[in-house]
């Protein structure tokens, strides 16, 4: 099929989409609760009623169009657990978790296929309900969002360079990294993640923080820009903290840069709401397979938040020509919504022999030395992904790195007897595993604050000042719930902030806002131009109102009254999902007192990479373990879907 046919099958495949997800939509609205029940008591009641109103409708599609009466049963566990697992973050279920009624999976695949509402992954048709070879069963739009992203990935466009080119890209290339000893052995992975970005249509850069990433990303862009002068680049992350952090780093870095090159490098960096033109009417955006963006190639930070549904509608949103470079960690969290597809994107670092020539010429090194690891899985998606592994930000013995690598490892036993050692001051650990926290763990996190609270005392004109001081310190929880979640931590910290500061400026007894009150945006409004993550300070102005001060896409504040906020909350503690795309100079982690389904490797993994300077662990010791011992799993087949696209 050519390119405008593909690319007209993804647009049909979207309306297609649209219409089924109205339909579903009403039908979850207005169905009753059917005959199929929760898996497990932990189960949310609210996803538990929306499975079974969901599985009830499908049902009643399936008798209305004749489907035989003994596949409604299977129909309807089926739907439920395929609606169940959405909800879960995952982006399918398998047959084999829905056989309890019948251990016999060929029998349960024939018997969803009879009730004419379970389609073929390799068909087209419009089933809410799709079973693929290897016995993922997905709701339609999630298997659409993997077969428009593998597709998209494989329309794109390699971009060849003649010996002229690449005789350029090597010099400038040398220019930024250095020429490479060809009495080394060990390979500069930046450089190469720099040349691999050039010449593919798509590259991925997984890496922890202080693994050079950013590095990586000016240098290419100076590549790109002196190769093509007029290429339009595009910067881009899931949350405005990590868009300004990618836009200062980018900043920064390129001072050394020539400055006819500073000149033509991006001004700005965007959400990803923001660059694909999001509405506040539409889940839809402006730029789409019809309307793609405007840019030569597109850098997106923090990839790893991307869940399945945004990465799909920015994949369509990307022009084919143009160049796409994801940078994440692969061993970070997964997105809070469904998918976990920077994780399958970064499986496999296979660089080919042919690439690996290019790749040897341009960087100036024996092809030999471009020694690939082992993928974590096989993927067809190859000569694209690049993993880095070397720390510049700490010393592989440092207390962070030290923690975050044993972690990542899943070692609990080594990690409980080094932070019982006590032997890095970089690293806390209150082994506090009380209900409530105790008075040492609360006075702890207190002082964590103290530098933001005395700034308050003196700057409280400086808006820029306090959200800089602000943002040196962050509690990090696993759950929202709970006194050792978001919300009671909020109000217990709250509570002292507020008492700390009313002797300066008294507030409203019955009113949530004070002096001082720092909130996080929950959801996007375009018109305030305030997105999800996004954190404010409640100050004072001249007249004793208070305003809640946000940084500007300039780096400026600007103010706002509370009455026209968003939904929001108290920002003192936040969960460790909402401090992806954040650093902090330390981060407090509270982990809850008994064990949960919530607590991974991932998780406080993704906790101890946010600090620079020091990491404080409020946990009992049997929780921290357990965490250590579960990783994430997420069912997903987008590796899968690749590889059909080949086919």
């Amino acid at each position: 099929m050519s390119r405008a046919g593909r690319r007209s099958r993804r647009m049909a495949d979207t309306a297609t989409l649209s219409l089924f997800d109205v339909a579903a939509e009403t039908a979850l609205a207005s169905a009753s609760p059917g005959e199929a029940r929760p898996p497990a008591d932990t189960l949310d009641p609210s996803v538990a009623a929306l499975a079974e109103g969901f599985a009830e409708h499908v049902v009643r599609w399936a008798e209305q169009g004749g489907a035989p009466s003994s596949s409604l049963g299977l129909l309807r566990s089926a739907a439920f657990a395929a609606s169940v697992a959405t909800a879960s973050g995952h982006a399918c279920t398998y047959l084999r978790e829905i056989a309890a009624a019948t251990p016999d999976i060929d029998a349960l695949r024939d018997a969803l296929r009879a009730s004419t509402m379970v389609g073929d992954a390799r068909g087209s048709g419009s089933e809410p309900l799709v079973l693929d070879d290897d016995g993922r069963l997905y709701l339609r739009r999630y298997f659409e969002y993997e077969r428009r992203i593998a597709s998209r990935l494989r329309e794109g466009v390699p971009h060849a360079l003649d010996a002229a080119h690449e005789a350029r890209l090597r010099a400038r290339l040398d220019a930024l990294f250095g020429a490479a000893s060809t009495a080394d052995d060990e390979v500069d992975w930046q450089k190469v993640a720099a040349a691999l970005a050039v010449m593919r249509p798509v590259t991925v850069i997984s890496g922890g923080p202080g693994t050079g990433k950013t590095t990586t990303v000016v240098a290419l862009l100076a590549c790109l820009l002196d190769l093509e002068p007029e290429c339009r680049i595009a910067l881009a992350a899931p949350t405005g903290k990590a868009a300004a952090r990618l836009q200062d780093a980018l900043r920064h870095r390129a001072a050394a840069l020539p400055p006819n090159v500073q000149e033509r490098l991006p001004k700005e960096s965007f959400t990803l709401h923001r660059l694909l033109g999001g509405t506040p009417s539409s889940p839809d955006f402006l730029h789409n397979a019809s309307n793609p963006l405007p840019y030569d190639a597109v850098v997106i930070d923090e990839a790893s938040m991307l869940d399945l549904a945004l990465a799909s509608k920015l994949f369509d949103a990307v022009p084919p020509s143009a160049r796409i470079i994801l940078l994440g960690d692969k061993d970070q969290l997964a997105a809070v919504e469904s998918g976990a597809v920077f994780s399958e994107l970064s499986a496999d670092p296979t660089l080919r022999t042919p690439c690996v020539a290019r790749l040897a010429r341009v960087c100036g090194v024996e092809a030999r030395s471009i020694a690939t690891p082992q993928p974590t899985a096989p993927s067809t998606l190859q000569d694209a992904v690049v993993w880095f592994t070397r720390n510049f930000r700490f010393d592989a013995d440092s207390g962070i790195a030290r923690l975050a690598q044993t972690v990542k490892e899943g070692d609990a036993e080594r990690t409980i007897a080094w932070l019982r050692a006590r032997g890095d001051p970089t690293i806390e650990w209150l082994e506090d595993d009380a209900r409530v926290p105790g008075v040492d763990a609360v006075s702890r996190l207190m002082e964590g604050y103290a530098s933001y609270l005395a700034a308050l005392q003196t700057d409280a004109g400086d808006a820029s000042t306090l959200l800089d001081a602000f943002d040196r310190f962050r509690v990090l929880c696993a759950q929202r719930k709970g006194s050792r979640g978001v919300q009671g931590l909020n109000d217990i910290i709250g509570q002292h902030c507020r008492s700390a500061m009313e002797r300066a400026w008294p507030s409203v007894t019955r009113s949530p806002w004070y002096a001082g009150r720092p909130v996080m945006v929950l959801r996007n409004d375009y018109v305030l131009k305030l997105y999800n993550g996004d954190i404010g300070i409640a100050l004072p102005d001249a007249d004793g109102n208070l305003l809640v001060h946000f940084r500007d896409d300039h780096g400026s504040t600007r103010a706002i009254a509370p009455m026209r906020l968003p939904e929001h909350e108290t920002a003192f503690a936040t969960t460790v999902h909402k401090a992806q795309g954040s650093e902090f100079d330390a981060v407090a982690l509270v982990l809850p007192a008994t064990e949960s389904r919530v607590l991974t490797r991932e998780l406080v993994y993704t906790a101890v990479t946010r600090a620079r300077r020091k990491v404080i662990l409020v946990a009992g010791a049997p929780v921290l373990a357990s965490a250590m011992r579960t990783p994430t799993v997420r069912h997903s087949g987008l590796i899968a879907r690749l590889a059909e696209t080949v086919a």
